[in-house]
């Protein structure tokens, strides 16, 4: 996807706007440059967080179908095993 860039409006508070003109300056930036940042943190955190949703709807739905799953002392003992010269595989999982 080409990275086409297009002028955009945004109405801010007189408050919010001097908010943004002081940190600019104290971060040496203008406030332009922290507004996209903003946004472009705020879309990457949304983004990941309706990812997260759409997982975790996702195994919801499998276990609902399979009964399988990892008890949090299985996967917990797994882990403590990562990094050791004892490092196990993944536990099987059990079925309800």
């Amino acid at each position: 996807m080409q990275n086409i860039v297009k002028p955009m409006g945004i109405k801010l508070a007189l408050r919010e706007r001097e908010r943004l003109k002081h940190l600019g300056e104290i971060k040496q930036r203008s406030a332009h440059w922290l507004a996209k940042e903003a946004i472009s943190q705020y879309l990457e955190r949304e983004e990941a967080a309706e990812n997260l949703r759409k997982d975790t709807i996702a195994a919801w739905e499998e276990y609902q179908k399979t009964g399988e799953y990892l008890s949090y002392e299985d996967v917990a003992a797994w882990l403590g095993t990562w990094g050791t010269d004892q490092e196990n595989e993944c536990p099987p999982c059990r079925k309800n």
